[in-house]
């Protein structure tokens, strides 16, 4: 998402992002006061379940099937081993539901003039209705920086994603370091074990481009080989999300998975229909359906209902969505409090866990909703043009 354009100002990326990340702070805190509260009140009481349910909505729905299935070791050892079934067929439904929801609420938004561009199927031109753009208006690609002799140009683009994974690995895998001479080692606890490689290689991402937009002196590197890398790999990463679903994990709980599972899609359909227009000012509807598909079932899904309903990057959707993640994915939805919940219920029972999540959702709304509501709508389109120049 970062590399091969111009890095935008500081104050530009949080007057752009600030609003997604109140909204998608809200939504994946929410997502713990909710579980928690359902939990503690009707699951654990009624139906005889452990208290740790409270922490599988976010889990399964904002971490999605990576997370869960790499908690499967953290489960057993809180002797909650069915934890794992239950978390992977949220992540599930999460997956099926943000998608199948999502589909609805973009045919909903597009017929009530609620989407900036898309439109409706009868104002639709011939070329988005056959998906195939005539010869005498096909754009340019590509345009070669580089003399294939010295190098092939793809390859080259190619190194400079895998030298942004490197980095994201070495970071990584200090922290990891750091983590063993510490509070890891000999029976400590791990954290950062259970910290997905995503988020740190957008880190790496940055940096990268960081050093590429101070040395680079020739522009060698071109954003449209970069975009079609990058529609190529995210059509990869949807077909092994889905192709990654398991159905066959609910067993005797189900009454307690449905329960979980319902109170989840609801929690994320009142965030996104009556929160998040009050929390963006402008494009409410293009960047909070990129926020609602992550909070139902990971990126993934967020980076497609952003592609179906900005196909041609119109909005700072995208750009804001990825700014975002630099400060949501390290921490929430398969970050360091997803991995520690579970254990942190475990040691100190549901209720401080409950009242931080409470805490730091009711701040992130209060702030999307008197700060990041208010900025002036023109600040979006700023950030666009400037991103494009």
């Amino acid at each position: 998402m970062f590399l091969g354009k111009k890095t935008p100002k500081g104050k530009d990326v949080f007057k752009v992002s600030g609003p997604q990340l109140a909204y998608a702070q809200t939504a994946a805190w929410g997502q713990y006061v909710v579980g928690i509260l359902i939990a503690a009140t009707l699951l654990v009481p009624v139906f005889d379940a452990q208290v740790m349910v409270g922490a599988l909505i976010e889990i399964g729905f904002e971490g999605g099937h990576g997370t869960a299935a790499g908690l499967r070791e953290t489960f057993n050892e809180m002797g909650f081993s069915e934890g794992t079934d239950l978390a992977l067929g949220l992540a599930t439904v999460g997956i099926v539901g943000g998608l199948i929801i999502g589909v609805f609420l973009i045919n909903w938004g597009v017929r009530n003039n609620r989407t900036a561009y898309l439109e409706t199927k009868e104002n639709v031109d011939k070329i988005k209705k056959t998906g195939i753009i005539p010869q005498d208006e096909r754009e340019k690609t590509i345009s070669l920086s580089v003399s294939t002799e010295s190098i092939e140009p793809l390859a080259m683009h190619l190194g400079l994603y895998a030298l942004a994974i490197v980095v994201g690995i070495g970071f990584l895998e200090t922290l990891k370091w750091i983590e063993s001479i510490t509070w890891g080692g000999e029976g400590g606890i791990e954290l950062f074990a259970h910290v997905p490689l995503f988020p740190l290689a957008m880190l790496g991402g940055v940096l990268v481009q960081f050093i590429v937009n101070k040395f680079d002196k020739y522009n060698i590197f071109d954003r449209k080989i970069i975009n079609r890398i990058q529609g190529l790999a995210l059509d990869f990463l949807i077909v092994s999300a889905l192709a990654s679903l398991s159905l066959s994990v609910i067993g005797r709980h189900i009454e307690v998975f449905l329960i979980l599972a319902l109170a989840g899609i609801l929690w994320n359909l009142f965030v996104f229909l009556y929160l998040a227009p009050r929390m963006i000012p402008k494009y409410w509807f293009e960047r909070g359906i990129g926020d609602y598909g992550q909070s139902m079932g990971m990126t993934a899904v967020g980076l497609i209902l952003i592609r179906i309903v900005d196909s041609e990057n119109k909005t700072p959707s995208l750009e804001a969505f990825g700014y975002m993640q630099l400060f949501f994915e390290p921490f929430i939805g398969g970050g360091l409090i997803t991995a520690m919940s579970v254990p942190l219920i475990y040691n100190f029972g549901p209720w401080p866990l409950f009242i931080v999540a409470s805490v730091l959702s009711v701040g992130w709304l209060l702030a999307g909703l008197l700060y990041f509501g208010k900025l002036h709508p023109s600040t979006q389109d700023k950030f666009k043009e400037n991103n494009k120049s």
